[in-house]
């Protein structure tokens, strides 16, 4: 029945989803109960209810459904229906992370980098930077290529950090893009590239990178580059 629920979901039969997803959820099925808070949370073939879902939320979160534990954390995150705690929500984010949620891992992992809702601790910060890298997360990837050029809570590792930007700008992150940059034209963990360095930063600005675009634009300005 769940598969169904999500092939009606996937479908936009909305109604069909909410019915079977409501009849799962009596059951105490976590996955369900998580996909009503969602429906709810939007307002997909149902009035959009924010404490309903977070009623839901709730209640998934207690049987340890990941991704509940993550919405979750980002309802106390920004204080809706519930107040702004941001202690909770890196409590929260663990829960979900420890159970391989990605973008948990990730958020946890900054949460740690920048001491929100804990204490400040880079090692734990590029720990679940990795774990969500392992998962294919870009921004984790990047953020954790910072922390290895960096040495911040790793020792310091320009080929690795060269190629966690790699990773990252394979996966069309602008900011990887940037930063790849960077280390072709310092010579950083790969040999000094200035034709490399320039395609990247094109890119990172096609992108929408500010930095980037700024530096194309004073290069064609110089005449140095005609695109």
């Amino acid at each position: 029945m769940l598969q169904t629920a999500f092939d009606a979901y996937n479908s936009q039969n909305y109604p069909k989803a909410l019915e079977l997803f409501t009849a799962l959820a009596e059951q105490s099925n976590p996955t369900a109960l998580s996909s009503l808070g969602f429906m709810y949370q939007s307002g997909l073939g149902v009035e959009k209810d924010l404490p309903t879902a977070y009623e839901f939320y709730v209640k998934a979160a207690d049987l340890e459904e990941p991704t509940a534990l993550f919405n979750l954390a980002l309802m106390y995150a920004d204080g809706v229906v519930v107040l702004h705690d941001q202690f909770k929500t890196h409590e929260l984010l663990i829960r979900s992370a420890v159970l391989n949620f990605p973008q948990a891992q990730y958020e946890a992992a900054l949460s740690l980098e920048r001491g929100l809702g804990c204490i400040q601790n880079f090692s734990e910060a590029a720990f679940w930077y990795e774990e969500a890298a392992k998962r294919g997360h870009a921004g984790a990837f990047n953020n954790l290529g910072v922390l290895l050029k960096e040495g911040h809570g790793v020792l310091q590792d320009y080929p690795k950090a060269f190629i966690c930007f790699s990773r990252g700008a394979g996966l069309n992150l602008a900011e990887s893009q940037y930063n790849l940059g960077l280390m072709y034209d310092q010579g950083l963990g790969c040999d000094a590239d200035h034709d490399q360095a320039l395609e990247w930063c094109r890119k990172a600005a096609y992108n929408g990178h500010e930095k980037a675009k700024m530096i194309i634009q004073n290069l064609q300005e110089e005449g140095k580059i005609i695109w």
